[in-house]
């Protein structure tokens, strides 16, 4: 056995990133000559994929003037960027003021207040739209009192996937890398990633994820056709875009945690589905390929019943 030094850390923003790649195997038997690779964000300290975002948001600001410890900083949220918001404000200083649809699941409301943070609530039939215009009136009423990232059009957004989770990617696998897979919600893991991607000498298919359906429970991701377009989203930026439907998401997250011990989201779920059916395609034309699926968060942010066609008992 091969013993690791652990890493000494001065502060918990310094274990944001270098998040793992776990292989996909129990999941994808029938495609063997295929490596579907997991990206497995939850790794981060505050559970998901957003920890990066949300920490560049806020040390950008800090660096230039926008936040100071006299302002609190406010943003709208469906819960893991209104946590790691929480995490880092509480770790720096800062006071937090988070804006979410109250039919958010139960953990992220409670995470966000464990760490000190005020939560507002917006109407939830809306989603996560009306959490971006309540926020936006908040802040229009005074401005003086906030710092407003606004993770909709914060081009530090996507900067830290270009910086963090591409060149992860890369040195990881390098020339095998094939494919990349990540859904839509800010489309800052998109965006940022597939433009460091994008600059290998090898070209990469950068396949975006998004909802199928208008209405759906996909939480997190975007129907873009009928939602407002994050100002930082390039529709140049992906090479395609594959809808996943709600039940498949869903149902794929129950297949990670049952068969590959892997307790994930339904945005995680809805990529795997996708890079799933790149691998089935790449098989059926006898050609290999090597694709990697972010793992956006922990299936425990969803213990909590939601509103949607399938029932739970608890």
């Amino acid at each position: 056995m091969i013993l690791r030094r652990s890493r000494r850390l001065e502060s918990v923003i310094d274990a944001v990133g270098n998040t793992p790649l776990v292989r996909l195997r129990k999941v994808a038997p029938h495609v063997p000559d295929v490596e579907v690779w997991a990206k497995l964000e939850f790794a981060n300290p505050g559970g998901s994929v957003k920890d990066r975002p949300a920490l560049r948001m806020i040390q950008d600001a800090l660096a230039d003037g926008r936040l100071t410890r006299d302002k609190t900083l406010i943003d709208s949220t469906s819960g893991n960027t209104g946590v790691a918001y929480s995490l880092f404000g509480a770790a720096l200083g800062i006071r937090v003021r988070l804006v979410m649809p109250s039919n958010v699941s139960k953990a992220r409301k409670d995470i966000a207040r464990n760490f000190g943070t005020e939560v507002v609530f917006s109407d939830p039939m809306e989603g996560s739209d009306g959490a971006i215009r309540l926020a936006r009136e908040l802040v229009a009423k005074d401005p003086d009192l906030y710092f407003y990232p606004d993770q909709y059009s914060n081009p530090s957004n996507w900067k830290a996937h270009y910086d963090g989770t591409g060149p992860e990617i890369l040195e990881a696998l390098g020339d095998r890398l094939t494919h990349f897979v990540a859904g839509l919600g800010t489309t800052g893991t998109m965006m940022g990633t597939a433009r460091r991607i994008k600059e290998h000498a090898r070209p990469v298919e950068c396949v975006a994820v998004e909802p199928a359906e208008a209405l759906h429970g996909l939480e997190g991701l975007k129907h873009m056709a009928t939602s407002l377009v994050p100002e930082i989203y390039d529709p140049r930026v992906p090479d395609r875009i594959m809808p996943v439907g709600t039940e498949a998401g869903w149902d794929m997250a129950d297949r990670l945690a049952r068969e590959e011990g892997l307790h994930v989201g339904h945005s995680s779920g809805a990529n795997v589905v996708a890079a799933l059916q790149i691998a089935e395609d790449a098989h059926r034309r006898g050609r290999t390929a090597c694709i990697v699926a972010i793992i956006c968060d922990r299936g425990d942010r969803y213990f909590a019943p939601m509103r949607w066609e399938r029932q739970y008992v608890w």
